[in-house]
């Protein structure tokens, strides 16, 4: 893992895919990330991966708050 490489754990942008996600790994020449709301992770090139800005961050706390309120209220958690 490069200093620029986000660290495990934590909220990062694949700005190739516009999309966010939390870093589960850094496997061969990829970094895996895994949707905010979980599902089957993707290999994203470590040059188009960076760290999530505050703002960003924000907006996934509010999505995942949102579509874990939807899945409750469907019974589903």
């Amino acid at each position: 893992m490069t200093e620029e490489e986000p660290p495990e754990g934590s909220l990062a942008i694949d700005t190739e895919r516009d999309k966010l996600g939390y870093v589960m790994g850094h496997v061969g020449p990829y970094v895996q990330l895994r949707p905010l709301v979980g599902g089957r992770e993707w290999d994203a090139d470590p040059a188009h991966v960076r760290r999530a800005t505050d703002a960003e961050r924000l907006r996934a706390m509010q999505e995942r708050t949102r579509a874990l309120n939807a899945m409750s209220s469907r019974g589903i958690l």
